[in-house]
């Protein structure tokens, strides 16, 4: 698709002038992220509930070792409301974004110069064949090439920085359409269903390991 379909002449030339004055290629992807960051920053703001489920307290700071169940038993939603809103307000299925980070913390690993077996082990996989199974499926390539990409290596990875109607929030990103960090509270008095207060994860459910889409 061209850039003046998808965001309209005047903006799409305004970005290939800026792009052709600029001397290298990493000012030329700080100055794409400076422009989609304004762009996504412009648009509808993202629920509390679904800011808090994929940031600093569950999907990312937890490496993607969560389930989409439990997120949705902690914000009292059922899986099918979970997953249209976060669908629409995030651009992929909870499952599919938890898959997606927990990729990410394997990727940087094995890049990182630690074994399959040990990555696989810490980061959640049910053993090294189910990672390598999803490594391929992201990359096309096996964890072993994976490896040997220095570049992936990018000690610790703050995933929120990347969506910036989030890491506004926390003030990586321009100017913040939300309020103060909110992690939701249950209805009334505590969850009645006895189970945990959003964000008071226990220890065994914590990855055990310390984050390219």
């Amino acid at each position: 698709m061209a850039l003046d379909d998808l965001w309209g002449e005047r903006r799409a030339a305004r970005l290939r002038e800026q792009l052709a004055g600029t001397a290298s290629r990493e000012e030329r992807f700080a100055l794409v992220e400076a422009f989609l960051a304004r762009l996504t920053a412009a648009g509808p703001a993202i629920e509390p509930e679904l800011a808090w489920a994929w940031a600093r307290d569950r999907i990312v700071a937890e490496h993607g070792q969560v389930r989409v169940e439990e997120l949705a038993d902690e914000l009292g939603w059922s899986r099918k409301r979970l997953w249209s809103r976060f669908h629409a307000q995030l651009g992929l299925p909870p499952k599919r974004a938890v898959k997606l980070v927990r990729f990410d913390w394997a990727a940087t690993r094995l890049a990182g110069g630690q074994e399959a077996a040990r990555v696989a082990a810490d980061c959640g996989y049910a053993d090294q064949s189910h990672l390598h199974r999803d490594v391929v499926a992201f990359t096309g390539v096996t964890p072993a090439t994976v490896a040997g990409q220095s570049l992936i290596t990018t000690a610790d990875m703050a995933w929120v920085d990347h969506v910036p109607r989030l890491s506004a929030r926390w003030g990586s990103a321009p100017a913040s359409r939300f309020a103060e960090p909110h992690r939701p509270s249950p209805a009334t008095g505590g969850d009645a269903r006895g189970g945990r207060v959003p964000g008071q994860g226990t220890d065994d459910q914590r990855c055990s390991a310390a984050g390219i889409a």
